[in-house]
């Protein structure tokens, strides 16, 4: 029977794999930090206020080119946009916990971690603990985050062009590992290809817009699918009888 500390350490654990790629990106985002303006101390508050990495990145980038903070602001909650669709999913399995739960659960939530938990509420069991394994989960992901943020700060000037090691290719490819397993029919496989498709077509428009319309093309695509799939089925089931 799974309690709450089985639930919490299986979470950790779980997103182990995925903590490796936050390192590259902590440490450039550190090193960015330094370069474009910010004091060590305003870059690692905004690392633990904001904890997200795409956002962060924007972010310093904005402050280095002296762009007022309310673009700074606006331009980092439409790259966050896409957590509205995580927190759409995850709602149907976190909405009978208090707010003193789903507060800091939805502050905590990143891509990882979703990718992480959304499985693990998918698996039927009679667990009642299930979101104590979120919350090891985004435990593990946000003291990794902290922590390779806090060191890319530290050592700051002495990590030169840490932008061009080409170490920022960990997190796409972080990321197609957290896909590839829910690609197990042929609606879903659509949905990622259409959206892949999207992002590639979408890299020049202006504040990362491509992610949002990159999201809502795999989504539309694969509903398509489902649909086109479960119509040819039913028509096939009729030939049959």
């Amino acid at each position: 029977m799974s309690t709450r500390k089985h639930e919490f350490i299986s979470g950790a654990r779980d997103s182990f794999p995925l903590l490796l790629g936050a390192f590259p990106f902590g440490l450039i985002y550190g090193a960015l930090a330094t370069t474009s303006g910010l004091s060590p101390a305003a870059g690692m508050i905004m690392a633990l206020l904001v904890f997200a990495g795409s956002a962060q990145f924007i972010a310093v980038g904005l402050v280095a080119a002296r762009v007022p903070v309310t673009i700074i602001i606006l331009t980092t909650c439409i790259v966050n946009l896409r957590h509205m669709l995580y927190s759409a999913t995850l709602l149907p399995h976190l909405k009978h916990l208090p707010q003193r739960w789903r507060i800091p659960l939805a502050f905590w939530l990143t891509d990882e971690t979703f990718a992480v938990t959304v499985r693990r509420f998918q698996r039927e069991d009679e667990s009642r603990f299930k979101h104590w394994y979120q919350l090891g989960s985004s435990i593990a992901m946000y003291v990794n985050w902290q922590f390779w943020c806090g060191l890319g700060l530290v050592l700051g000037d002495r990590i030169p062009d840490a932008a061009g090691w080409g170490l920022d290719v960990a997190m796409p490819v972080t990321f197609i590992g957290m896909i590839i397993p829910f690609v197990k029919n042929v609606p879903m496989a659509v949905c990622v290809l259409s959206a892949g498709a999207a992002s590639l077509l979408t890299l020049s428009l202006p504040y990362k817009l491509g992610i949002i319309v990159s999201a809502f093309t795999g989504i539309f695509s694969g509903l398509i699918t489902a649909r086109i799939v479960k119509k040819t089925g039913k028509e096939a089931l009729r030939e049959r009888v």
